[in-house]
């Protein structure tokens, strides 16, 4: 089966505008290429192969943002759910140990930013939230412990 990559409309855009900006570094990494060819004997060339582990990790990177791209699938807020957690929901919870409250956005991986405030569906915490409605207390293994959190509301 595929790997799918569920992202928000946002997300898409931003991993295409970064595949356009990877793309339009291949002229200018070509061209160092030449010039450092031209400086003559390759096997002693340290811009040469600077330039050509350059390239190689560019095509690395245009091809990985190409396959997120043609596996992404969009997913539409507004024919969400607020019944339950789930990817583009914004959960308020409450860390009960400590009695503080906090919110985040159930987003992609790709698109996780955790001081926007934005988890990635792949952490602990995410994993652990998904699925679950408001009222109901959750428990999270992360790398400290477990930390027990109270879902206090879910919305779009």
């Amino acid at each position: 089966m595929a790997e799918v990559h569920y992202m928000s409309q946002e997300g898409l855009e931003q991993l295409k505008k970064e595949l356009a900006q990877a793309l339009e570094q291949r002229p200018v990494i070509s061209a160092a290429i030449a010039e450092a060819r031209e400086k003559g004997d390759l096997s002693e060339n340290a811009e040469y192969e600077a330039a050509r582990e350059a390239q190689g990790l560019l095509e690395i990177r245009i091809s990985n943002l190409q396959d997120k791209i043609a596996k992404a699938k969009v997913l539409d807020a507004s024919q969400l759910s607020t019944d339950k957690v789930q990817m583009l929901t914004k959960v308020k919870v409450e860390n009960i140990a400590a009695k503080q409250v906090m919110e985040f956005t159930i987003v992609g991986e790709t698109e996780a930013d955790f001081s926007k405030g934005k988890l990635a569906v792949t952490t602990p915490i995410a994993k652990a939230l998904m699925g679950h409605g408001k009222g109901e207390i959750v428990e999270a293994q992360v790398p400290s412990g477990v930390l027990k959190f109270k879902i206090i509301d879910i919305s779009i």
